[in-house]
């Protein structure tokens, strides 16, 4: 898949890797800035599930017992 893509580019090694590195840079910003908020409403991870009720008691109020 990336030989493909290393022949597109144009220009000798040095500018085909500058060009990566900023077509990688463009992704990244694309994925953050419009895709990952277009999809967060459908993703899983925004049901919180935590209770907030303790199973034990919270500490320092654990019986203490004296022999």
């Amino acid at each position: 898949m990336y030989g493909p893509l290393w022949r597109l580019l144009p220009g000798p090694w040095p500018v085909k890797v500058l060009l990566s590195l900023v077509l990688v840079v463009a992704v990244v910003a694309v994925c953050f800035l419009w895709l990952f908020p277009a999809i967060a409403t459908y993703m899983p991870f925004n049901g919180n599930s935590v209770q907030t009720g303790l199973p034990f008691p919270a500490y320092g109020t654990f019986m203490t017992f004296v022999t």
